[in-house]
């Protein structure tokens, strides 16, 4: 079976549905961040989606922002990702920057991705094999053309308008603490608190003590509890990586109007954005 021939069962996997595949033409990405970026242990033939790296525009003020459509193209070929490829993304700490990756293939135009559902963790608690090394990628050039979709990225003008807007939910993925303002940001330079008329729903939230997302029916009650019948859902966080997750949530929970703030709370806590906080 060619990768072109694996259907992806939608936005997550399990650690059996990929074992079952590796070897057959899957792409599997590494999107680690952080302490965890480019660490010396892999799911055989993982490659690197370097969010810290190439996969952000770091000439933007504000980290992990979304590269150009150009640039973008330009590093999937560079991993070998074709248009007709089946691509699966994980993480290191478990779902936590691999949504990222999975939310940024979408944003691109590209539909056959899937997050692993555990991440590292659930596939070395499954007892499955690992590689004693880093990601890397040595192959050759894949055809990967982006196609961008307008409104599944979005900045602060769009949010500031769904602040106002009685049909749409700003929801914030930072802790509790950085939320109301009584733990200090990690990155300097940034206020403390959250946007006047966000939501506060901690990524971390959305998912079980094994570090797999919560079942379907317990996400839509989360949204719910918090936004109620409304279904045009913006996500922020600290700097536009752990709103995917809430992203991925939302989609497994059946909602169809999703947006991520890319500068997230890295730019809009800025002082010079001159832009409303509250605790």
């Amino acid at each position: 079976m060619t990768a072109a021939e694996i259907p992806v069962p939608g936005p997550l996997v399990d650690t059996d549905w990929l074992a079952d595949r590796l070897g057959q033409g899957v792409v599997v990405f590494d999107a680690s961040v952080g302490a965890h970026r480019g660490a010396s242990r892999r799911i055989p033939g993982a490659r690197p989606f370097d969010l810290d790296g190439v996969l952000s525009d770091h000439t933007a003020p504000a980290p992990h922002t979304m590269p150009g459509a150009g640039e973008f193209t330009e590093a999937m070929r560079a991993l070998g990702v074709d248009d007709t490829a089946t691509v699966v993304v994980y993480d290191a700490a478990g779902i936590y920057s691999s949504a990222r990756a999975w939310w940024m293939l979408r944003a691109m135009g590209f539909d056959r991705v899937a997050v692993l559902d555990g991440g590292l963790p659930a596939w070395a608690a499954a007892g499955l094999p690992v590689e004693d090394t880093g990601p890397y990628y040595g192959g050759p050039r894949g055809s990967f053309t982006a196609r961008p979709r307008t409104g599944l990225v979005v900045g602060a003008e769009s949010v500031a308008a769904a602040l106002t807007d009685p049909s749409a939910a700003v929801l914030d993925a930072r802790t509790r603490e950085r939320f109301a303002g009584t733990a200090p940001e990690p990155r300097p330079g940034l206020r403390g608190g959250h946007m006047p008329g966000a939501l506060n729903l901690p990524f971390g939230e959305l998912q079980g003590p094994d570090g797999r997302m919560r079942p379907a029916g317990e996400l839509r009650e989360a949204f719910e509890a918090l936004a109620g019948d409304r279904e045009r859902l913006y996500f922020s966080c600290g700097s536009g990586v752990t709103a995917c997750v809430l992203a991925l949530g939302a989609d497994l929970a059946g909602y169809g109007s999703l947006a991520v703030y890319d500068g997230s709370w890295s730019e809009w806590g800025l002082e010079s954005a001159g832009r409303p906080v509250t605790t």
